[in-house]
């Protein structure tokens, strides 16, 4: 088997379910547009990924998203325990190196993804930190239950409080390049996703004629 396993984090995409703090601004419905052209962002970055891939769903599988993928469904009650059990079972089943992405990043790449599993041949963990304080990739070669537990989860400080845990416990870390993802109207509408995504805008803005 592949030593390599990158795992994805989806929401299902269901109207008023996905990017409510962006549906405030723009509606359900836009914001439904938006996630759904965000998840083909992160189908195009994952697709020539040699590393094993499973792609996890929030609520439920859907037979017709990631064709050909190894899906399953996230456990847990809260962001860190759904994380930290995708993370167990992967190790358990024999992987070495795991990188874990969620679905809604407009500048995710395949590089990005690659450099997180490179990185861990030498680090224990590995970040690529959002821009509003967390991060949105989580690389580990072994399993460090710390990370998951007891976290500010969608906080402003949640990656600073993190990376403090791991220097206490002398846990080797190393960061990719900063990101930043989609919360608001402002992050849309200034990323070059939105700027070059004709079809998603004229949808948009038909929402609000």
């Amino acid at each position: 088997m592949n030593k390599e396993l990158v795992i994805v984090f989806v929401k299902n995409i269901k109207l008023g379910k996905v990017k409510t703090r962006l549906a405030k601004t723009i509606g359900n419905q836009g914001a439904f547009n938006v996630y759904s052209e965000l998840v083909k962002v992160t189908q195009e970055a994952t697709k020539n990924i040699k590393a094993d891939k499973r792609i996890y769903f929030s609520e439920a599988i859907v037979k017709t998203q990631w064709k050909g993928n190894h899906k399953m469904v996230q456990e847990g009650k809260d962001l860190g325990e759904r994380m930290k059990n995708a993370f167990k079972k992967g190790f358990e089943d024999g992987y070495k190196r795991i990188v874990l992405i969620g679905s809604d990043l407009p500048n995710i790449s395949a590089t990005h993804i690659e450099e997180g599993l490179k990185l861990l041949h030498d680090n224990e963990v590995t970040f690529g930190p959002a821009l509003d304080g967390g991060y949105y990739l989580i690389g580990l070669n072994s399993f460090h239950e710390i990370i998951f537990n007891n976290k500010p989860w969608s906080k402003s400080n949640l990656l600073e409080i993190t990376l403090k845990e791991l220097d206490l416990q002398k846990i080797s870390y190393t960061l990719l390049e900063p990101l930043n993802d989609i919360d608001t109207f402002e992050d849309l509408t200034t990323s070059e996703f939105y700027k070059s995504n004709l079809e998603l805008q004229k949808k948009i803005t038909q929402l609000h004629d």
